[in-house]
């Protein structure tokens, strides 16, 4: 019988101190290969998860393999709510601060206020916060 060697932590990675048990986390679920965890700063909505491996990946075009185990984690979760986003990033450009390979798992309902780049919603707040007129 082949055993899961247990994933060690790279130095100075919060997931990767999270995964492997050093930093406490507001854990949801747990799998052999993945967490979902609370964010911190307590997300940008109600039921904001963070999807994770257990094994540190540096960002989603790095392993496919360990990428695709975390969007079907991601997925899984997606399921129980009508309407979700899942979004990760890839480097800083692409808003990615925490360089250890996770999926944001959002609900969504219609009319609650959280911009996406690509919606309305961020449209109007730019326009708003520039002082713009359409």
């Amino acid at each position: 019988m082949q055993t899961t060697p247990r994933p060690r932590a790279v130095p100075g990675c919060a997931f990767c101190a999270i995964a492997v048990g050093h930093t406490p986390a507001a854990v949801v679920r747990a799998w052999p290969d993945a967490l979902a965890i609370r964010p911190r700063s307590a997300g940008v909505n109600t039921g904001h998860l963070l999807v994770l491996p257990r094994v540190h990946v540096q960002d989603a075009g790095t392993d496919p393999e360990v990428t695709a185990t975390v969007m079907r984690r991601a997925a899984e979760l997606m399921a129980e709510h009508p309407a979700a986003n899942i979004v990760t990033s890839k480097s800083a450009a692409a808003t990615q601060t925490v360089f250890h390979l996770h999926a944001h798992d959002m609900p969504r309902q219609v009319g609650d206020g959280l911009p996406l780049p690509w919606t309305p919603q961020h449209t109007d707040r730019t326009t708003a916060q520039n002082g713009a007129t359409r």
